[in-house]
């Protein structure tokens, strides 16, 4: 599934097709895997605002 494209006005809609995506890429895994996939985007989002509030400064 390819990842969905984003309104710039961010609706419902978007949340929708998120989650379904997000389903689809996790759906076949186990939990490690699954916790693997979520720690390592959620780790890489915690770098990009400690990034943006290093700029900031």
């Amino acid at each position: 599934m390819e990842k969905p494209i984003l309104s710039p006005n961010f609706t419902l809609e978007d949340i929708h097709r998120l989650r379904e995506y997000n389903y689809e890429m996790t759906k076949n895994m186990t939990d490690q895997e699954r916790m693997d996939y979520y720690n390592k985007a959620g780790r890489a989002f915690q770098r990009e605002i400690d990034e943006t509030r290093l700029q900031e400064v």
